[in-house]
Formats: structure tokens, C-alpha cells, sequence
């Protein structure tokens, strides 16, 4: 007897349903994407790292590879499989395409007569871009940044255009890196909605396939034209058990209770200085950071004085220019610094912005040259607090 579930027809492709994608078939995924107009971004082998890239073909993938992480450790090696996303997070995160690095905002010429001009504004069309390999603590990541640039009385432009039409295909983790404190900040592994597709990969002796969570219309249209079938209760729950193993295997923990309170209260604790005796201030924890999101602005001009641009570039708060004004730098320190990096992405963030600015990914750990682990300082601050935290909720 033939079964129902071989014919493509038969799958239910609608918003909250769960279908089956065979390995070999993935490859439509890719030519569904690019018939409607999208261009593929994922994760790639470039440099030594697995970075986030276009993708033209399911082979640009970093199949058979994972990443290794420690404080201040990052290696690529050879798995002993062929799985598609068998890795972590790398040094890129989606942050380099909703807020680049470098945005050129305008330029101007001075013409006879006219005085300045504007000559080239940001571009009004962007292409449709898919993201691919979404893990659930980028997903939280860009859900924090739209509340920062979307969610206030004043709106980015610049990121507005760029997040408007993204179709996101998340990944839940198969596996946790020792840098990895998801559990701790509520944030993964598994990926939360936000999501038009949400991919789990099942990958044993005999079977390769992808359990795939359908969240959004514009999904189920994509899926529309991929070979699916509707996915079993076993195999639900085996995309389940992935998720729950790799929530078992975080490398570090973060407890959050009261953090906030915690951090206010001890401004002036001894550790401060001894985690800027390790600092070198160089901001890579800033740069990898899926959440930070400070910017200065250039305005250059020719020697003739005829052009002008103005060009906006992520900064951070680590550079003694940051917070420089009229008479010196507010933070001149490695501690004033690193103080209120950490403050901000652990408790002012909550009254700024309902949320903290940690989504445990770890990057900050991993990238950091010294071994730098917040989670660490957090819990030295919490063994000796220089005064105890004042009750949730209370005043700092």
C-alpha cells in the first residue's frame, strides 16, 4: 500500500502545522526563496569561522562542520556527520543587516549658484532578503533591537526598511557550545514565534530529514512548493528531544534573580576593578554582540569643500571617544567602561527598554582575547556584595 504522506498534496501546509523535509529535498527550499524574489542569507565557511553570507545553493552550507568555543577561543572543525547546522553561533549575527556597521546616510555637493544640494539619500529600495539559520537567541536578539529602533516615539528609518519583509527561517540547536547560557535568560534553544519557518535537523544512521514548523502565511506559501509530508507525532517528538538535550548541555549558567538590584547596589564593588585589570577595551564583545547598538556620526567633507558626506558606524561604549564631551571622556577608565557596559546590558536595558540586553548567546565570552565572562563577574559580584540588593521591584 502506498503511503497517504508520500503524496506532497496530502501535507497540511498551513500556519501552526508541522511537515517533513528530506535532506535531498531541501534544495527547494532554496528555488521556492529565489522564485518569489529573495535573496538567501546563512551561515557559510569563510575565514576560518562560520559566518552569516548570501547562499546561493544548499552547498554553501557549512555541512560536516562545527565551531568549538571557550573564553577567548573560537575553532571550526570537521563533525563526523554531514548535518547542515551542526554548529553554534559565530562571530557575525544578523545585527550586520537590519543596523550595518557602515551606513552612508547623504551626500551633498555645493552647486553654483544653488548653494548645497543633496546628491544621494539611502537607497528606497533594498532587496528582499530571507534570513536562514535563525537561532532563538538571534530571534529574541532582533525582537530586543525592533523594540530599540521600532518601539519608541522616534523610528529608525534605516533599520525600518531593512527588517520590513524579512522572511525568517529559524534553526533549533542541536547542540550547545560551552560559551552557551540560553537556559539562563529564557531565550532558547528553542526558537520562539517571530518565525515564518522554524527548522529542526534530524540526523541519525539512517535518516536525514528536517521537521519544519510553519508560523506564517508567507511560510506556508514558501513551503507550498517544497517536497513535504505532514510530520508524525514521533517525529515531533523526536525534534522535541533535540531541543531538551541541547538546553541540558549549556556551558554556562546565569542566574538572574534580582540582577538589576544587584548590580545597582554594588556600582562600587572591588570586582569592577579587577576585571579592568584583564580589559584591553578593544569592544569585540560590543561588535559581536547580537543586542548593542551605538553609532557616531561622520560628516566628511573635500578639500575643496565642494562634497559632503555623512556616514553613521557602529562605535562602542568600550573607546574612551564615546563618551567624550567638552572637557574630557565621562568614562575615562577600563572600569567606568566595562562597568557600564555591563550594567547597561543587565539592568538599565530592563528600564530602558522592558528587557534585559542579554540574550545568552556567549559571543561576548568567546570573542573577548582575554576570556572576559560576564557570567563569571556576575556571579562574583552575587558571592560578596558590597551592600545586599535592595527587594525587587524596590528602588536602586
Amino acid at each position: 500500500m502506498i503511503d497517504p504522506r508520500a503524496d506532497p498534496e496530502r501535507a497540511d501546509r498551513q500556519p501552526g502545522a508541522a511537515v517533513v523535509v528530506q535532506r535531498a529535498d531541501l534544495h527547494q527550499l532554496f528555488d521556492a526563496l529565489r522564485a518569489q524574489g529573495y535573496q538567501i542569507l546563512g551561515p557559510t565557511i569563510r575565514d576560518g569561522a562560520i559566518v552569516y553570507d548570501e547562499l546561493a545553493t544548499v552547498e554553501d552550507l557549512p555541512i560536516g562542520w562545527t565551531d568549538v568555543q571557550e573564553g577567548g577561543t573560537y575553532r571550526i572543525k570537521r563533525r563526523a556527520d554531514a548535518a547542515l547546522f551542526g554548529y553554534n553561533v559565530g562571530p557575525h549575527s544578523w545585527k550586520r543587516y537590519l543596523h550595518p556597521p557602515v551606513l552612508r546616510l547623504w551626500g551633498a555637493r555645493r552647486e553654483p549658484g544653488q548653494g548645497w544640494q543633496i546628491v544621494d539619500a539611502p537607497e528606497d529600495t533594498l532587496p528582499r532578503r530571507a534570513f536562514l539559520g535563525v537561532r532563538a537567541c538571534e530571534l529574541h536578539a532582533i525582537g530586543i533591537q525592533d523594540r530599540v529602533f521600532l518601539g519608541g516615539s522616534y523610528v529608525d528609518p534605516a533599520y525600518q526598511a531593512r527588517r520590513a519583509g524579512v522572511f525568517m527561517i529559524a534553526v533549533n540547536c542541536g547542540q550547545a557550545a560551552a560559551t552557551c547560557f540560553c537556559t539562563s535568560m529564557g531565550t532558547g534553544p528553542g526558537v520562539p514565534p517571530g518565525y515564518d519557518l522554524a527548522l529542526t535537523e534530524v540526523l541519525d544512521a539512517t535518516h536525514h530529514y528536517f521537521v519544519v514548523d510553519i508560523g506564517t502565511a508567507a511560510g506556508a506559501e514558501v513551503m507550498g512548493a517544497v517536497t513535504c509530508v505532514p510530520a508524525q507525532a514521533a517525529e515531533r517528538e523526536t525534534a522535541a528531544q533535540i531541543v531538551a538535550t541541547t538546553a541540558a548541555q549549556m556551558g554556562r549558567t546565569l542566574d538572574t534573580t534580582g540582577i538589576k538590584e544587584l548590580l545597582y547596589a554594588n556600582l562600587e564593588h572591588p570586582r569592577w576593578d579587577d576585571v579592568a585589570s584583564r580589559c584591553l577595551s578593544c569592544g569585540n564583545c560590543t561588535q559581536v554582540c547580537p543586542t548593542c547598538f551605538c553609532t557616531s556620526v561622520e560628516d566628511v567633507t573635500d578639500l575643496a569643500g565642494q562634497e559632503a558626506t555623512r556616514t553613521r558606524t557602529w562605535d562602542s561604549c568600550f573607546t574612551t571617544d564615546f563618551s567624550y564631551i567638552h572637557g574630557g571622556a565621562v568614562r575615562p577608565s577600563p572600569k567606568a567602561r566595562y562597568r557600564q557596559w555591563m550594567t547597561h546590558k543587565l539592568a538599565t536595558w530592563i528600564d530602558q527598554f522592558d528587557t534585559s540586553g542579554c540574550v545568552g548567546c556567549g559571543r561576548c565570552i568567546t570573542w573577548c582575547p582575554v576570556g572576559i565572562d560576564l557570567t563569571a563577574e556576575v556571579r562574583a559580584i552575587r558571592a560578596t556584595p558590597a551592600s545586599p540588593p535592595p527587594t525587587p521591584g524596590g528602588t536602586p
